[in-house]
């Protein structure tokens, strides 16, 4: 019997063993796909470390910024913060003695606000940071202003020891205003022996402060508080 071939198409034709170019296309795809894979993973591996550490910083507990001091810090003088304790004692114990003299402040009681002492404070600090000795440079005069007289109460080197670089004129008021003035009278001395000035004054919380620089030729600095 006479073999039957069937008909082959020619697209059917399978590749030949030897005819290995289809192959080596499909491994270069491969590698290209591994090499992409491998970038990409690094890009997230990356990215969430970035992540790690905007998480720290976020939360507070970025070790750099935990070390480094901060303006307050840098510019914070405990020396010059316990000279000003004892300068703003001075002031007041100087006020309280002033007052059995015979000046503006002569009375039986002196009344002398907390907010006062602390507004000095703050503006003996202020015209010190300028001062190459800081406070321990300054000579303050403290005065007392009543009516259009402007007296004098007591003088107060901070470093006997140093000569001064600038010196303060305190300029303290007598309170004028509000209620004071009408019940004052309640704190006066009952012994008729006792003059009539002699009655309880309270000083205003408001003052002016004059700054004037002992080795050069600078003007004078005048502030209201």
């Amino acid at each position: 019997m006479p073999e039957v071939f069937a008909p082959i198409e020619a697209g059917s034709i399978p590749p030949s063993p030897l005819d290995s170019s289809p192959r080596r296309l499909s491994w270069g795809k491969l590698v290209q796909r591994l090499a992409d894979f491998s970038t990409n993973d690094s890009s997230i591996v990356s990215g969430s470390n970035t992540g790690s550490r905007s998480d720290l910083s976020d939360s507070g507990s970025d070790v750099s910024s935990d070390l480094c001091p901060s303006d307050d810090d840098l510019f914070f003088d405990p020396m010059e913060e316990l000279i000003l304790k004892e300068v703003v004692d001075l002031i007041a114990r100087s006020l309280r003695e002033a007052k059995d003299s015979d000046c503006a402040l002569r009375c039986t009681k002196l009344l002398i606000p907390e907010k006062l002492l602390e507004h000095i404070g703050q503006e003996l600090l202020h015209l010190a940071a300028s001062e190459p000795c800081g406070l321990r440079g300054a000579l303050i005069d403290l005065c007392v202003e009543q009516a259009t007289t402007c007296e004098s109460i007591a003088q107060l080197s901070v470093d006997p020891y140093l000569v001064p670089t600038f010196q303060l004129t305190l300029v303290l008021r007598l309170e004028s205003g509000g209620l004071w003035p009408k019940i004052q009278g309640l704190f006066s001395s009952k012994s008729p022996s006792t003059p009539v000035l002699r009655q309880a004054l309270k000083l205003s919380t408001g003052f002016r402060v004059i700054k004037k620089k002992l080795y050069s030729s600078e003007g004078l600095l005048i502030e209201e508080c």
